[in-house]
């Protein structure tokens, strides 16, 4: 018996089922367990600064820092149609790896220096992470970047943890 049971480890080994994007010539796309983060930065005023952790279950971490109505941790549920709706809102801006626009960088010209900025990232099951990180003052040409970064909490169950009563 244990030799025949040796002898199918070479071929349960060959067994390798890819996660994930496996090209580098199109975006990478959402995979089953993934999480997306959407963490904001503190602003020269009251900006919100806040943290969300969401799976594609809807499973949530809301993490209040600064000028939120909650400060601190709260679990939350979304509907799977929440997730997919928050997902592709920030799904046009998932870059390869990192993107950064920031002063400094390509695509931001002249930036005020009291705005805030998001960052998102896309971690996959396989470990791999994709990166945006966004300074809202970077004047861009098209501003449907902006005005979707901007908006994609809307699409989850977090505006009572967010605004200020």
């Amino acid at each position: 018996m244990k030799i025949i049971a040796l002898g199918l480890l070479p071929i349960l080994g060959g067994c390798v089922m890819a996660v994930g994007n496996t090209t580098t010539e199109t975006a990478p796309v959402a995979i089953e367990r993934e999480t997306i983060s959407y963490e904001t930065s503190p602003c020269f005023g009251t900006c919100p600064v806040y943290r969300v952790t969401i799976q594609p279950d809807g499973t949530g971490v809301f993490e209040g820092r600064r000028f939120t109505k909650v400060v601190g941790t709260r679990d939350f549920k979304a509907t799977p149609a929440q997730y997919r709706a928050f997902a592709a809102k920030l799904q046009p801006y998932r870059p390869q790896g990192e993107r950064l626009v920031q002063p400094g960088q390509p695509g931001c010209d002249n930036a005020p220096t009291d705005m805030p900025s998001v960052d998102v990232r896309w971690n996959e099951l396989s470990g791999a992470v994709q990166h945006l990180s966004f300074y809202y003052g970077c004047r861009m040409r098209d501003q449907r970047m902006n005005e979707a970064l901007r908006s994609a909490p809307n699409e989850l169950p977090i505006r009572q943890f967010i605004e200020t009563p």
